[in-house]
């Protein structure tokens, strides 16, 4: 599969990005990753705080790409790109979709089931992303960075 084919079954658009859009939403990542860590949030924020942050470097790759996910399924398409934007490795995408399931229950279910453990792993994964977007920026689409 290819984004190319995922356009075909309309999973994605096409979409024309620019360096100010992929420098806000870099900078909607570091907010949001400098706020995860605020003192006294209950678990469950911390995680939903870095889930975003996660979720605004992988909506920066797809449109270095060229691409934004269509509205069905938005979150699910927009996480399981990365394996066709940088190459995110299975086992982190697994994990990231994994994650996702658990924002849908503290944001729409239940309160109170983010272990500090979850909200610390959410954390670092929008980290690892936050850094190998980054690093795929900088190689492939050098000019849509700003700083």
């Amino acid at each position: 599969m290819s984004l190319t084919n995922w356009q075909r079954n309309s999973w994605l658009l096409e979409h024309k990005t620019s360096p100010e859009e992929i420098g806000g939403l870099l900078a909607i990542v570091e907010r949001d990753l400098a706020n995860a860590r605020v003192a006294g949030l209950s678990e469950d924020w911390q995680f939903n705080i870095a889930y975003n942050a996660a979720l605004q470097a992988a909506t920066a790759a797809l449109a270095a790409a060229g691409f934004r996910a269509a509205r069905e399924q938005h979150h699910f398409r927009t996480i399981q790109s990365l394996a066709l934007t940088i190459g995110w490795p299975g086992p982190k995408i697994d994990q990231f979709d994994r994650f996702r399931k658990k924002r849908n229950i503290i944001g729409y279910e239940t309160a109170g089931v983010v272990s500090e453990r979850e909200a610390r792993e959410m954390h670092n994964l929008a980290e690892t992303l936050r850094e190998d977007v980054l690093a795929w920026l900088r190689k492939r689409y050098p000019k849509l960075l700003t700083r």
